[in-house]
C-alpha cells in the first residue's frame, strides 16, 4: 500500500518504484515483513492546493509493536489496512487500541478486493463493529492495482487534522527514531510539535541534558533532502555529529538551547521486554565488539534492551530483553549479517527473586540459573506474575483456556465484547509465555489473537534449576529455572531435541537432563564406528579380536579426554520445543 502512495504521489519515480519499496533491509524483503519503520514525506495537490503528507509505514507483528507506538506518538491519523481475504488479525486489533488510546483519526481500508477469495462485505461489517463506523467509511483500495488509491488520499487530507502546533513557541521536537551513519555519526529522527529547527541552531536534549549544533536538518524522501529549517509540524531528520549511541533516546525532546521550552513532551511509551536471553560472542575476546555492535543496532531498533553478564561456561556476555522469539530471531540475524557477530544466544528466561533461610526478608535478584542459591540454604523463590488480557474469536475460546490453564494461569475475567469477539484475563507466570506460548496461541486461534499484558508482582514458587550435562559436563548455557510440576517433560524434550542435533562422534555421547544430582531423563548419540576389520579377508578370528579390542581401548580413552562442541543451531532448537 505504501508503495502506491508513494507512486501516486509522484514521490518516487516509476524507474525507483519496487516491491516493498520502503523496506530497506534485506532481512525483510526475505520475509515478506517490516522489521523497521519507516518515514517519507509526500508532496500532494488537490484541487490547485498543495498538501505535505508524512507516512511512516510500521511493522505489522506483534514483536515490533514498539516501532508501532513511537510512530503513533509523532502522528495525527493512521490507516487501518485490513485484509479482504484474512479479515482481522490479532496484531491489527491491539495496533487500533494504540491508535485509539493516542486520539488518532483512524480512516478504515480494505485492501486487496482484487484477490479472488476476498470477502469484502463480511470483513466490511467486522470492521464496522469493530470501530463503530458507517458503511461508507471503509475505503476499498487494491494496492495490488491501484484501485481506490486517488480515493484514499482525499480522504487523507479531508478526515486528518494537520498538525496543532505553536510554530512561535520555543522548540520541542519529539525523537521517534534514529540511525548511525558510520560517516556522520547518529542521525534523529524527529517530529516538530512547537517552534522551528533550523541549521547550525545550538540545540539541547531534554533526557541527557547535552547540548549540540544542528550541523544539518532536513526533511525525509526516498533520499534525506536537507533545508535551512524544519518547521512546526513537519517531520524531518537531525545530524549534529553525535557519536556516543547512549546520546541519543528515543522519546526525548529537542529543544532550543537559547530559547529553552518548559518541559519535554509527555505521554511517551515505554519498552516492555517479555523475553530474556544471554548472547555471548563465540570468541571471548570479541567481548567489546560485541557491545559496540549492540549499541549501534540500539539506535535502529530501540526495544532491544542488553546490560553485561557473564557465564562459567561461555564468558563475558550480554543479557538481552526483546518483545518475543521473533523479535530476538530477527536482533541474532542482524548482529550476524550486518556486523560479522558469531553470537551463541541461552534459553531465554525472566528475573527471579530469591530469599535464604539466614535473611528471609531480604530478596536477591536471580537473572539466570547459575545464579541459583544452593537448595539448602534457600527458603523461597518468587517469580514474576503478569495480568495476560487475549481477545479471540468466540469459536477458540476453549482452546485458549485449556492453553492458559496449562500454562499456570488462573482465569480472572471473560467478557464478550461483541457476539464474535471475546476478552479472557488470566493471571500468570511471566516464564511460562517467554518458551513457546505466542506460537501456540497463534497456531490455536488460526492468527487471531491479541495479546498484551502489564506485570503484576511477584509470587512465591515451586522453582527448580535444571541442568543439561552433556558427556557428563554441565553446559550452563542450556540450564534453566522451570516450575517442579514440568521439570519431566521439559528435560525429556531437551535431551530428545539434543540428541537429534548434536554430531555424532566417535565414541557414545550422554545426554542428561538433572535436577542437583537427581538424573531425570536421559538420551545417547551413538558412536560412529569404523570397520578396523575391513582389511581382515580371512584368517585367524584371534586377529579381528585383536583389532576390535584395540579400537575399545581407543573408543575408552577418547570418551574420557574428548571434548562434545554443541553447534548453535541446538541452542536454538531448545528454545523452541514445540515446532
Amino acid at each position: 500500500m505504501a508503495d502506491r502512495l508513494l507512486e501516486y504521489t509522484n514521490t518516487v519515480s516509476q524507474r525507483e518504484l519496487q516491491s516493498q519499496t520502503l523496506d530497506d533491509m534485506d532481512l525483510e524483503k526475505e520475509r515478506g515483513i517490516t522489521i523497521k519503520s519507516h518515514a517519507i514525506q509526500m508532496d500532494y495537490e488537490l484541487n490547485g492546493e498543495k498538501y505535505i503528507l508524512n507516512l511512516i509505514d510500521t511493522p505489522g507483528h506483534v514483536d515490533f509493536s514498539y516501532e508501532v507506538s513511537r510512530s503513533i506518538a509523532a502522528c495525527e491519523g493512521a490507516l487501518l489496512i485490513v485484509d479482504a481475504a484474512q479479515s482481522i488479525q490479532a496484531q491489527t486489533i491491539s495496533n487500533l487500541y494504540l491508535a485509539l488510546e493516542n486520539d488518532l483519526t483512524i480512516i478504515p481500508i480494505l485492501n486487496k478486493i482484487d484477490l479472488p477469495s476476498a470477502n469484502p462485505e463480511e470483513v466490511t461489517d467486522e470492521i464496522m463493529n469493530l470501530i463503530g463506523c458507517d458503511y461508507d467509511d471503509v475505503l476499498r483500495v487494491s494496492g495490488k492495482t491501484g484501485e481506490g488509491v486517488h480515493d484514499l488520499l482525499e480522504h487523507i487530507v479531508k478526515r486528518i487534522p494537520a498538525p496543532v502546533g505553536d510554530p512561535d513557541a520555543p522548540l520541542q521536537a519529539l525523537i521517534f527514531d534514529s540511525v548511525y551513519n558510520p560517516f556522520r555519526g547518529i542521525e534523529a529522527y524527529f517530529k516538530v510539535v512547537n517552534g522551528s529547527i533550523t541549521k547550525n541552531e545550538k540545540i539541547k536534549f531534554f533526557a541527557t541534558g547535552k547540548e549540540y549544533g544542528a550541523d544539518e536538518v532536513g526533511t525525509l524522501k526516498l533520499k534525506q533532502v536537507p533545508k535551512k529549517t524544519v518547521e512546526c509540524g513537519d517531520v524531518g531528520y537531525l545530524v549534529s555529529g553525535i557519536k556516543d549511541a547512549r546520546e541519543v533516546k528515543v522519546g526525548d525532546t529537542i529543544t532550543s538551547f537559547t530559547n529553552p521550552a518548559a518541559g519535554p513532551i509527555e505521554g511517551f511509551e515505554e519498552v516492555k521486554p517479555m523475553v530474556f536471553a544471554g548472547i555471548y560472542p563465540i570468541d571471548s575476546e570479541d567481548f567489546e565488539e560485541l557491545r559496540f555492535s549492540l549499541e549501534k543496532l540500539r539506535l535502529n531498533d530501540a526495544s532491544l534492551v542488553f546490560e553485561p553478564e557473564s557465564s562459567a561456561a561461555l564468558g563475558f556476555g550480554f543479557r538481552c530483553g526483546f518483545l518475543g522469539m521473533l523479535h530476538m530471531e530477527i536482533v541474532q540475524e542482524r548482529l550476524d549479517r550486518e556486523f560479522n557477530m558469531n553470537v551463541i544466544t541461552t534459553v531465554p528466561n525472566v528475573s527471579y527473586f530469591g530469599y535464604t533461610k539466614k535473611e528471609p526478608e531480604v530478596p536477591i535478584l536471580i537473572n539466570n540459573p547459575s545464579e541459583m542459591m544452593d537448595p539448602s540454604t534457600m527458603d523461597r523463590v518468587e517469580e514474576p506474575f503478569i495480568k495476560a488480557s487475549i481477545i479471540t474469536k468466540s469459536d477458540f475460546v476453549g482452546a485458549v483456556m485449556t492453553l492458559c490453564i496449562e500454562k499456570r494461569g488462573e482465569i480472572v475475567n471473560q467478557s464478550y465484547l461483541t457476539s464474535e469477539r471475546v476478552e479472557l484475563v488470566f493471571n500468570m507466570p511471566l516464564a511460562e509465555v517467554v518458551f513457546d506460548f505466542y506460537d501456540r496461541l497463534k497456531s490455536i486461534s488460526k492468527g487471531y489473537a491479541s495479546f498484551d499484558y502489564h506485570p503484576i508482582g511477584f509470587r512465591s514458587s515451586k522453582l527448580v534449576k535444571m541442568d543439561i550435562l552433556i558427556n557428563g559436563d554441565m553446559v550452563d548455557a542450556l540450564s534453566s529455572l522451570i516450575h517442579d510440576s514440568n521439570a519431566y517433560y521439559i528435560g525429556k524434550k531437551m535431551c530428545e531435541k539434543l540428541r537429534e542435533l548434536i554430531p555424532r562422534q566417535q565414541f557414545d555421547i550422554a545426554v542428561q537432563a538433572a535436577l542437583g544430582t537427581k538424573v531425570i531423563a536421559r538420551e545417547t548419540i551413538k558412536a560412529l564406528r569404523k570397520d578396523v576389520t575391513a582389511k581382515c579377508y580371512g584368517g585367524d578370528i584371534s586377529r579381528k579380536r585383536k583389532l576390535l579390542e584395540k579400537q575399545k581401548e581407543g573408543k575408552k580413552k577418547m570418551k574420557q579426554i574428548g571434548r562434545v562442541e554443541v553447534p548453535q543451531s541446538a541452542f536454538m532448537a531448545v528454545l523452541k520445543l514445540n515446532d
